[in-house]
């Protein structure tokens, strides 16, 4: 039975990228939201809610909200009508697929909102053409493609079956950060006895509430990984039965036999009285692997992910209570999308991290046309300048957005849109198995529309009314088909998140998995190290997640001045703490502002992701377009940067 709440309350969720798709209860007074709170009857948000979330009304009602369309005149974005703005989009799409075809509109659509609803999106360039896309994934397409390799689907024992371990290694993961609704699961796992180890190269508060913190070299896991298996192999502890249910064990377990334990923390450079500790702590199962996206933004970072796979598989914790390797949750698990997943295939697709590159590179027909939903390519995709002039070029560049972000101020139209707390959605989430509904709970401004709102209006521009008639509950309905008869109807999710009832408790209980052979998938080598920084970049660039923004989602007055640099003293001889300097890679500078900290690696350089371009306090103006080695992720994490003297 839900908890009561008062009459001026109202449930709803948080649609933003984060894995915990919280609960929330929002308090309105005089017909203004004035507090958001967690909702106390969702099991995983438990009352609770990230800093970002707790604030996220200072972005509802920030006065720089865009309100109604832009047009671009003269070099300005300028208001207009949506009858202007629609006229014009449709005009254009017509011509352009009329003289080109679909294959010169792109359709970019990421992360901004996890909603189904912004699915709709997809449909309607799927049915207008199909139109060019993107491929891969800037945030999770190596560890994802990993996983697939490996076990054939990507997925995750239920949150709470971390209760039934005795050690969690976290991965590559900031609690803190990235995963705040862990904390409590992972706090209730060490008081009933759990070991908790931390694993990272980046020093985080994370390491406060673990038994042992291990600080390898950046991209050496793998190392890691096969050190453990190097010792299990020593002592005789590997699972018994291992090779009846995993290709490639001889290799596997030969790559991790050619080299010494000591060799193996030689190489990620840690002692080897920190790796066997860690072995002596994993052998003991049923142990838990949770491991963060941080790892496969390496050129490496597929392959890393999948000697972690091995070690779960080999050591006998997959199919066991307690145990499991967990990456990230099915999302759309619960979901039918079938309109989507069925669609026919793109003419074109370009890899997500090269999308700068890839539109001005695209040729008969080039990309003349691009739309951009749910996503600031320009502030979160590498090489932010690159991104930035493939969309000033374009011939007809729209973003959908509530802000005039990097890649809205590349547009010749920006569409007003929704937050989440003005529009109905459905939402599964990346951290958990529960599904909930968004539900608005206060109307949005008079001339901002919903993305499904917006795709409706224009789809009686270009012939597609009939296919994007249907109201969005009618969407809903459809999408939960597969589960409304098992407790998850939207009824069912008006009274509160719903445990997805086609997600399993353990998985791999019966030790079969979706591979083509129906076993495990060893990797047969070990993934290629990356390269060690030369000496005249002698510095690892990191730009990581934030408590205090969600993505690029930071208030204006916080994109003041130059972005800080953390590092350690010693990494920075000459320099002081606190000294504005430039940092350089070969592809790009910036200027920022130096903060020392002693518990870091000496090769690393921390800043946090998300800066704004426009500000100068864009990281990924340094990064360089790549892909990894699989699943088409961003390489964000192997990018050599020198620090120099301000030249500013």
């Amino acid at each position: 039975m839900s908890t009561s709440i008062a009459e001026n309350q109202l449930r709803t969720s948080c649609n933003r990228d984060c894995p915990d798709a919280c609960g929330i209860i929002a308090t309105i007074e005089d017909g203004r939201i004035t507090r958001l709170q967690g909702d106390p009857d969702h099991p995983v948000t438990q009352g609770f809610l990230c800093h970002r979330t707790s604030r996220f009304l200072d972005r509802q009602y920030d006065p720089s909200r865009v309100l109604t369309p832009l047009i671009r005149r003269d070099g300005k974005l300028e208001p207009a009508s949506w009858d202007e703005a629609l006229e014009l989009i449709a005009t254009s799409m017509l011509k352009i697929r009329e003289e080109s075809g679909p294959a010169a509109i792109l359709n970019y659509r990421c992360g901004g909102s996890m909603g189904m609803m912004k699915q709709l999106t997809d449909h309607f360039f799927n049915e207008f053409g199909p139109v060019a896309v993107k491929s891969g994934d800037i945030c999770a397409g190596a560890g994802d493609a990993a996983q697939k390799a490996d076990f054939g689907e990507g997925d995750s024992h239920d949150l709470f079956d971390l209760l039934n371990s005795k050690t969690i290694v976290i991965w590559g993961k900031n609690l803190f950060v990235s995963s705040v609704h862990l904390l409590p699961v992972v706090r209730e796992a060490r008081k009933r006895g759990a070991r908790v180890i931390l694993i990272d190269p980046v020093s985080h508060k994370t390491k406060t509430i673990c038994d042992q913190y291990i600080q390898p070299r950046p991209g050496a896991d793998a190392a890691l990984a096969f050190g453990v298996v190097r010792w299990m192999i020593d002592r005789d502890q590997l699972d018994a039965n291992a090779s009846s249910y995993c290709d490639n064990f001889a290799d596997f377990t030969a790559v991790a036999s050619s080299r010494s334990v000591d060799d193996w923390a030689a190489e990620a450079e840690v002692s080897t009285q920190e790796l066997e500790q860690l072995a002596s702590a994993y052998a003991e199962r049923p142990s838990a692997i949770l491991v963060g996206w941080g790892m496969q933004r390496r050129s490496n970072g597929s392959n890393v992910v999948r000697a972690l796979d091995g070690l779960a598989a080999v050591s006998g914790n997959l199919g066991i209570a307690g145990g499991g390797i967990s990456f990230s949750f099915k999302r759309r698990g619960a979901f039918d999308l079938s309109f989507v997943d069925n669609a026919p295939s793109a003419p074109r697709s370009i890899p997500e991290p090269l999308l700068g590159p890839g539109i001005l590179a695209a040729s008969d027909p080039p990309i003349r046309m691009v739309w951009i939903s749910a996503a600031n390519p320009v502030a979160m995709l590498p090489d932010s300048n690159t991104v930035k002039r493939a969309l000033e070029s374009r011939e007809l560049t729209v973003v959908v957005d509530s802000f005039l972000t990097d890649s809205a101020q590349c547009a010749d139209i920006v569409l007003p849109t929704t937050t989440m707390l003005e529009e109905d959605d459905l939402l599964g989430a990346y951290g958990h198995h529960w599904v909930a509904e968004m539900r608005a709970v206060t109307p949005p401004p008079p001339e901002v529309k919903t993305d499904y709102e917006i795709i409706q209006l224009l789809a009686k521009r270009v012939g597609l009314s009939e296919q994007f008639s249907e109201s969005a509950e009618t969407w809903q309905r459809r999408m939960l088909s597969r589960v409304s008869e098992l407790g998850a109807s939207l009824e069912d999710l008006r009274n509160g998140a719903v445990r997805n009832p086609l997600a399993k408790s353990v998985l791999f209980a019966d030790r079969a998995f979706e591979t083509p052979s129906g076993r495990v998938n060893l990797i047969s080598g070990a993934p290629q190290p990356i390269p060690t920084p030369p000496k005249d970049y002698p510095l690892l660039l990191m730009a990581f997640s934030t408590e205090k923004a969600q993505s690029s989602q930071w208030a204006p007055e916080t994109q003041q001045g130059p972005a800080d640099a953390i590092l350690h003293p010693d990494a920075a001889v000459g320099f002081e703490d606190g000294e504005i300097v430039t940092v350089e890679s070969r592809v790009g500078k910036l200027t920022v502002r130096l903060k020392f900290d002693d518990q870091q690696r000496r090769d690393i350089l921390l800043m946090e992701k998300g800066g704004w371009l426009s500000a100068g306090r864009c990281a990924n103006v340094l990064i360089e377009a790549q892909v990894t080695d699989a699943g088409e992720c961003a390489v964000y994490y192997d990018t050599p940067v020198r620090l120099g003297p301000c030249t500013v």
